[in-house]
């Protein structure tokens, strides 16, 4: 269960970008770069458990490998969506209930580090985080 773990973020790379593209505001995108947020997930078989904690908000999510479900990303924006296994990649495809358009994200643990991608309408953003 190579994402079994506590990671906090380290650093992010293009996050404003792909923030502004998710039409949330310059606020909130100011905030969302200092969130100090903490993911601890736990995985069983295909079932996962992820706590988030960041500096405004606590949010737990259960999902299941391929199970559609709906979450509600830290700014409101509404997306439903799966989770895929690929190889040692967890690929998600997300919805946004708001518009219909799509995001896209991986996290998958490279040299000891979670680097969680995203992609929304081109634009690619990183967000990679370190085991606690």
């Amino acid at each position: 269960m190579t994402f079994n773990g506590t990671w906090k973020v380290d650093r992010n790379e293009n996050y404003d970008k792909f923030m502004e593209k998710m039409d949330i505001n310059v606020m909130k995108r100011k905030l969302a770069e200092h969130d100090n947020l903490k993911i601890t997930i736990e995985q069983t078989g295909d079932k996962f458990h992820i706590k988030e904690s960041s500096t405004f908000r606590t949010k737990d999510i259960d999902f299941t490998l391929g199970v559609l479900f709906d979450y509600s990303l830290a700014d409101g924006t509404e997306v439903s969506g799966t989770w895929e296994m690929e190889g040692d990649v967890l690929k998600g495809k997300f919805t946004r209930k708001d518009n219909n358009k799509v995001l896209t994200t991986t996290r998958a643990v490279v040299g000891g580090e979670l680097v969680q991608s995203y992609n929304y309408e081109g634009v690619d953003a990183k967000r990679i985080f370190k085991k606690q």
